[in-house]
């Protein structure tokens, strides 16, 4: 224990501790329990994240400090930075997390810090005018996902092409890979980073190879609409009343003032 003391300088005992100490002092803040609505199908079984749950804890008026962080605006990392401080379960952080997760955490942070009533505007499509509404975010609910995954957290899709039928294994990307792949990005570029394996390889080069010379793009097509149309995620529509007394559904989207109102 000397010698591991020695080979530390004192401010890195300092720092030790004071991480040590702001641990502790955060195991007490009080937490839920978040359930994902890929239902952890997405993640190897060896990751927390596939029993389908996290732990998130509340805000405090120090994390808002994360909110209003300048180089963190800057960078467009300021919501991420803020559900990496917030999740309380070991061993996991935003970058290992799905894309359609997010949403829920970021849904469950807002809840637990400022409440669940969400300001929105959606357009009346029977006047055309735009209605400011109030969204009950408690209310919102999971899309329909069914799917199955291997012990890698990889799903099964079958191609028929030119009579040859090949074996692909995929993966909904991470929030990490979702980053590296811009607008600027090329179909074949989402493929390569979505598809892990085809039959019984998963050599890059030969994923490559299958995308550029035999992945014809009528069925290369078809596999983005099933993959698209059977991505998890949160149902971001509501019912709401028209100028008129009727009702009507409308979508809407989480902007980046989730956590301002």
């Amino acid at each position: 224990m000397t010698q591991v003391t020695n080979r530390l300088s004192k401010q890195d005992i300092i720092s030790i501790a004071k991480r040590d100490y702001e641990t502790a002092q955060r195991s007490m803040l009080p937490s839920e329990i978040v359930n994902l609505p890929s239902k952890g199908q997405l993640y190897a079984e060896t990751s927390p994240l596939r029993s389908g749950q996290l732990e998130m804890r509340y805000m405090t008026a120090y994390d808002e400090d994360i909110l209003t962080n300048a180089s963190y605006l800057k960078a467009g990392v300021v919501l991420d930075k803020l559900l990496d401080s917030l999740i309380v379960t070991p061993g996991i952080t935003i970058a290992d997390i799905a894309q359609v997760d997010r949403d829920a955490l970021l849904i469950q942070a807002r809840i637990l810090s400022y409440g669940a009533e969400y300001p929105v505007t959606v357009t009346d499509p029977a006047t055309g005018n735009s209605l400011n509404k109030m969204v009950n975010l408690t209310q919102l609910t999971h899309k329909p996902f069914d799917l199955q995954s291997d012990g890698k957290g990889e799903f099964s899709y079958r191609v028929e092409i030119l009579s040859q039928t090949y074996d692909i294994k995929f993966a909904f990307l991470s929030i990490e890979q979702t980053k590296k792949i811009s607008d600027n990005n090329t179909i074949s570029d989402l493929l390569k980073n979505m598809i892990r394996q085809i039959d019984d390889s998963r050599d890059v080069n030969v994923i490559d190879s299958f995308i550029r010379y035999k992945f014809l793009a009528g069925e290369a097509k078809k596999f983005r609409t099933h993959v698209f149309d059977n991505m998890p995620g949160i149902n971001l529509e509501c019912e709401f009343e028209g100028e008129d007394g009727s009702t009507f559904t409308a979508g809407f989207q989480l902007g980046s003032d989730i956590f301002w109102f």
